[in-house]
């Protein structure tokens, strides 16, 4: 089990500071969110995946994937009823899928509440349907980059369309692609299950549809900044031997990023050192 860094927790950091102060905090990896890289992402140059990666093997960590896909550029939709929009969305995840792989990273994790929300006039099933054709298309493309692409479940306040588990389970189930996996997310899982956090990873995990993890509180901060008690989580991830990434993902930084970096992962580790030490 490895421990990254969602990246926007530092983004008033050049690049290369980020990778640096990851890697001093005691962080395995860096995942990245591709709005920090520019407005284009998926259009970097060669040369410029090379000096992101490159910074990342100076620093000693690993880039371990992409997350939050579709902020940039606007107007894209996995399940919009407009071909054209979702013919623009499929070459951003293709070429977003050949990003990730370009930097050394095996994950993408498709949250982007907004660019899946199901306008009220319109038919969920249907907008359903579009959506496993848009997986369907890039599927191949990650099979052949050798990257996962997950889907997230979000809680019903951030989008209409894939709240729980079960949902993405069916999504995933129906593309049938080993490319094509789920993301559980801790503070939206706590929102939308009805059984507790562990309880959660107990009844999926075994499937071995979940291919990646976020952590985070129910009220939005890093691990160790709320009610949530995240040492059963992490026990629950060893008793599956889970074998993947877990990253830090809050939204409400306190009392700013780098500082609420510092402080989940020195809770972690104490977990996790905790746990060895038990077993």
């Amino acid at each position: 089990m490895k421990i990254a860094l969602c990246n926007e927790m530092l983004r008033e950091m050049d690049f290369a500071a980020q990778c640096d102060y990851a890697a001093a905090l005691g962080y395995d990896g860096l995942e990245i969110a591709p709005f920090t890289l520019g407005e284009l992402p998926h259009f970097l140059s060669v040369e410029e995946r090379a000096r992101i990666r490159r910074a990342a093997a100076d620093a000693g960590i690993q880039i371990t994937g992409l997350h939050y896909l579709l902020l940039t550029p606007p107007g894209l939709s996995i399940n919009s009823s407009s071909h054209a929009v979702r013919e623009r969305t499929v070459d951003v995840m293709r070429r977003l899928i050949g990003l990730c792989a370009d930097l050394g990273g095996r994950i993408l994790v498709h949250g982007s509440p907004a660019q899946r929300q199901v306008p009220d006039a319109e038919d969920l099933v249907a907008a359903w349907g579009r959506a496993r054709e848009t997986f369907a298309e890039i599927a191949r493309d990650a099979e052949s980059a050798q990257v996962t692409y997950c889907i997230e479940p979000l809680p019903r306040q951030k989008t209409n369309f894939i709240n729980t588990v079960a949902e993405a389970v069916q999504l995933v189930q129906a593309v049938c692609s080993p490319a094509v996996k789920i993301m559980i997310d801790a503070s939206a899982v706590a929102a939308t299950e009805s059984l507790p956090l562990h309880s959660v990873l107990g009844r999926w995990m075994p499937t071995g549809l979940i291919a990646h993890i976020h952590v985070n509180d129910p009220n939005q901060r890093a691990p160790g900044q709320g009610e949530v008690r995240f040492a059963p989580f992490f026990a629950a991830l060893r008793r599956q031997r889970y074998p993947g990434v877990v990253a830090v993902e809050p939204f409400d930084y306190v009392p700013n990023g780098p500082a609420a970096a510092a402080r989940a992962i020195g809770y972690i580790r104490g977990i996790l050192e905790t746990l060895a030490w038990q077993a």
